[in-house]
């Protein structure tokens, strides 16, 4: 079994229900168990501004899929809850990122391990760190770390417990 990281977001329609609905399709998953969740987050969107704010959180799952698999089943959840890719950074019902995947690098055409931007978005290292305050990137950095010195000026409130 291996255990990735997973970033969810949501930014249309009722984000919060759309938060719950990936979590479902994604524990319906044969090989897939959802060990912990974060709190949820409200973010200012970052890249394309104007558009609504999103919802976020991190889940720790455990995993007998390998990462192109795992890739596969992320993209056909936001596929079933409406995602359509249209503009890079723009709104969406939902997006399922692959951030980390055991201490694994990946990179290929269609995957990329660590998930490139997750060093730069405090969206995604707020609630991994949340997770896991002791989190390491393969190369050995600490998402605490990372924490302190990501676009510090993007707004990221805690509004529900990972219970909610």
């Amino acid at each position: 079994m291996s255990r990735a990281y997973l970033g969810l977001g949501s930014n249309l329609g009722d984000r919060l229900t759309l938060l719950r609905k990936a979590e479902t399709r994604l524990a319906a998953v044969p090989g897939i168990h959802i060990l912990a969740r974060s709190s949820i987050y409200e973010t200012e969107p970052v890249g394309l501004m104007h558009q609504p704010w999103f919802l976020n959180r991190v889940l720790l799952i455990e995993t007998t899929l390998d990462p192109h698999a795992l890739l596969d089943v992320l993209q056909q959840a936001e596929d079933s809850l409406g995602r359509t890719r249209t503009v890079r950074w723009g709104p969406r019902t939902i997006d399922i990122d692959l951030l980390l995947y055991d201490d694994n690098t990946v990179t290929s055409e269609r995957l990329k391990i660590p998930h490139p931007e997750l060093p730069h978005r405090r969206f995604v290292l707020l609630p991994l760190a949340e997770l896991d305050p002791h989190a390491r990137l393969p190369d050995g950095r600490f998402v605490r770390d990372l924490l302190n010195v990501a676009e510090g000026d993007q707004i990221v409130r805690k509004i529900a417990s990972p219970q909610e």
